[in-house]
């Protein structure tokens, strides 16, 4: 079921299908519609026949003019798309281009002009004037009429909508609270005290197996998903303990050491390629099980902003201060183990877990490297780390903070020549708790 999900996730993230889906609602309800009309026997009176065709050649006319409208600004909203992506692959990173392709917005947009073209060639067609027929889809073209206003509405939404979304401080925003949200989805348990427990010994299991064998990775890419669910279903029904060396959101190449499977017996090749199946890979990272692939989106701005063809440092605090509140998070969430039991009790899995530390890593280094020539922005790294020195309690959450702490406070005293800034930098690392 969680692989269903996985899949469905990814369909649903796609470009094209909401598009196509709401193509698919218009080509449903043109053939909806007409079938009313044939049999509705509907006839105007009053005030009410100046809203409907009088006429086969008013519906005709009204359709027509309708379809050419749309396919028309159709052609404008790709291109004012192709334009927003252009600029922000530019200034922003190509990766992130995928945030505004999968934008709900642009793709409701796109979709909905493109259907009603479709809906009115359908309902245009339906229209007969000969000397035996006429037919005239009333509640049709009236339909059409009425989604043709909703879309000139929808269409000073759009250009709103990306004006708004090309602007530095609304892309960090929406990424920190995508990466907020996968946070809170992977490490949803506040910290608390925990009882003592008895810590698995993974070397001492894995003397308990008679045997043991590489599974392979079967594709090139990266680690999308792993199906944890039926991986340690199939470890309990095999009898086998796993050693996970790769996480999602890790490279791999096809034949790369991908886990150790260890058991009393050796597992033959169906048996390997049932345990192999569920690790998902692709071309791209997702963010379902990849906790740190929104911070590197984040980094990327703050990179690329700090490169000298941009110079915008700016734009790289307002980065480092969206990775404080989530870091700030993760210093009050429980972090998973490395070892998996099964129903039983009996250790089966050992997993490449994520930590703290590595979370301050991915997030701080890359920034701190490429800031070297700003002190600005050196300056505020340091105040993010007096932040989260605040927030820390345990040695685990503490001593990575220092570290980088150390490391800034290194790169201030070698690159900063204004003896001024290097005094207010180490004013703020002598805060360091």
């Amino acid at each position: 079921m969680k692989k269903l999900l996985f899949w469905w996730s990814e369909l649903t993230s796609t470009f094209w299908f909401i598009p196509v889906f709401i193509i698919f609602i218009g080509i449903v309800l043109a053939v909806s519609l007409v079938y009313v009309d044939s049999y509705s026997g509907f006839d105007p009176s009053g005030g009410v026949e100046y809203f409907f065709p009088g006429s086969p050649d008013a519906a005709k006319n009204i359709l027509t003019t309708i379809a050419a409208a749309m396919i028309g600004v159709a052609g404008t909203v790709f291109s004012i798309t192709l334009v927003a992506l252009t600029l922000a692959s530019s200034q922003f990173g190509p990766r992130l281009v995928k945030n505004f392709m999968y934008d709900r917005i642009n793709q409701t947009v796109l979709g909905t002009y493109v259907s009603l073209f479709i809906y009115c060639l359908i309902v245009l067609n339906t229209v007969k004037d000969t000397g035996n027929l006429q037919f005239i889809p009333l509640f049709s073209v009236a339909f059409a009429l009425m989604m043709a206003i909703a879309n000139i509405v929808l269409l000073i939404v759009f250009i709103h909508h990306v004006a708004t979304s090309i602007q530095a401080d609304y892309i960090i925003g929406n990424i920190s609270a995508k990466l907020f949200r996968n946070l809170t989805h992977l490490f949803p348990q506040e910290m608390g005290k925990e009882p003592d427990q008895h810590v698995p010994n993974p070397e001492k299991e894995k003397s308990n197996y008679a045997t043991s064998q590489v599974l392979e990775c079967g594709f090139d890419g990266y680690l999308q998903y792993i199906d944890s669910d039926k991986l340690m279903e199939e470890a309990r029904k095999q009898e086998v303990f796993i050693e996970l060396f790769h996480r999602p959101g890790s490279y791999l190449v096809k034949s790369l050491e991908l886990a150790k499977v260890y058991s009393n017996k050796a597992l033959d090749k169906e048996a390997m390629s049932r345990l192999r199946q569920h690790f998902l890979g692709g071309k791209t990272r997702t963010p379902q099980q990849d906790a740190e692939h929104a911070i590197h989106q984040m980094v990327e701005i703050a990179a690329r902003a700090l490169s000298p063809g941009i110079n915008d440092p700016y734009t790289a605090i307002s980065c480092i201060d969206n990775l404080i509140s989530s870091l700030a998070y993760l210093t009050q969430v429980k972090f998973p183990t490395a070892y998996r039991l099964d129903k039983e009790g009996t250790l089966r899995i050992k997993a490449d877990i994520l930590t703290f530390e590595g979370m301050m890593d991915a997030a701080f280094n890359a920034i701190r490297q490429y800031a070297k020539d700003s002190p600005s922005v050196i300056i505020r790294l340091m105040e993010a780390m007096v932040t989260l020195s605040k927030f820390a309690e345990t040695p685990e959450q503490k001593q990575p903070i220092k570290k980088h702490a150390e490391m800034i406070w290194n790169q201030g005293k070698k690159y900063f020549d204004e003896e001024n800034d290097l005094k207010d930098l180490e004013k703020r690392y002598q805060n360091i708790g």
